[in-house]
């Protein structure tokens, strides 16, 4: 089968391998759609900071069972969309229902190879009927469920005010879903067209230029008192620091973000705002559900979410040129 691969920092190869064998407790899906990642940048990038290489990316996955356990609920010709964080179900993290952060996750793509394929294998319990969605729509439910869950995570709730600092993918998954929970929503990010679909098509309310003068105009928003829960989606140090100076007195700082770094506060400011500060990682079953409930209503834009796309074979062209801003990627989507 053909596979893309990420032989080191910045070295794509297309090789040629032999499909896989699925164990007893394992599912065969045909790979149809990948969609491209943040994450699966930084790989190329060589930032991604629980990786080694080489590694076959792709983690945003749809696509077809070939062959599936007796017993599971598949069956051959089943749309399917997968959840690339497998986990061991026994460790402390599992036994709480929060195996988004199980100890020995294995995020397909990360820790071991992913769906950057033509086939793939894995057990089956992380394998879901697309229940009538497309496989486009499929193959999104990944990063839109990191945005739901971090929404989750920060106990959203109707008429709050919220901050959602960087409008990148998660950035906007997680104003899709704190739009849906009621929410007031800011955004804040340094690129105009990133604020226009937060503001065209996501509907949030208020968009802030990030620069000189920005604290000043989210002052006026807010009466002075800042926001109740602050999302930073950003993956960068400086800002995930100053995020903090947007909380107000008794919110929620969430980190959904992630960096090669420590990350740092003014303990008196911390401290005054008696402040809760949360990390959010991947997402869980139920956070996919929640995707897919709204998709099926009618409440993801996918359709403008999805501004790129390629081929299998055209991925290793196309990949550094999406990576440039001025590409304008919101999501990418390989079609196998």
């Amino acid at each position: 089968m053909k596979t893309v691969v990420c032989q080191a920092p910045g070295e794509l190869r297309m090789s040629d391998i032999p499909a896989p064998q699925p164990a007893a407790n394992e599912a065969l899906v045909r790979v149809r759609r990948i969609g491209l990642c943040g994450t699966d940048m930084h790989i190329f990038r060589g930032t991604q900071p629980f990786l080694q290489y080489p590694r076959v990316m792709g983690h945003e996955l749809s696509g077809e069972i070939v062959s599936a356990p007796e017993g599971s609920g598949l069956a051959p010709g089943d749309q399917v969309y997968v959840m690339p964080y497998l986990s061991c179900g026994k460790c402390v993290a599992c036994r709480q229902g929060k195996t988004n952060c199980c100890t020995n996750i294995q995020v397909l793509g990360v820790h071991r190879d992913g769906g950057m394929a033509e086939y793939l294998a894995l057990p089956a319990q992380f394998v879901f009927k697309t229940d009538g969605i497309s496989l486009d729509e499929a193959a999104m439910l990944e990063f839109l469920a990191i945005g739901a869950h971090a929404v989750r995570r920060g106990a959203v709730k109707e008429g709050q005010r919220i901050l959602v600092v960087g409008a990148g993918p998660i950035g906007l998954a997680v104003t899709l879903f704190a739009r849906l929970n009621g929410a007031q929503v800011t955004v804040l990010d340094t690129r105009e067209d990133r604020l226009a679909f937060s503001r065209d098509v996501l509907k949030a309310p208020y968009t802030v230029l990030a620069g000189e003068g920005d604290k000043q105009v989210m002052v006026a928003l807010t009466d002075g008192e800042f926001y109740d829960v602050v999302f930073d989606a950003t993956g960068n140090v400086k800002a995930m620091e100053r995020g903090l100076e947007f909380v107000a007195h008794g919110g929620s700082y969430v980190l959904v973000s992630i960096v090669l770094d420590r990350i740092s506060f003014a303990d008196p400011e911390f401290h005054k705002r008696e402040t809760t500060l949360l990390g959010s990682r991947n997402a869980t079953a139920d956070d996919f559900r929640t995707v897919l409930a709204a998709m099926k209503a009618g409440q993801v834009p996918t359709g403008l979410m999805n501004t790129h796309r390629t081929t299998l074979e055209g991925f290793i062209d196309v990949l550094p040129q999406w990576m440039d801003p001025a590409s304008g990627v919101i999501k990418a989507i390989v079609e196998v």
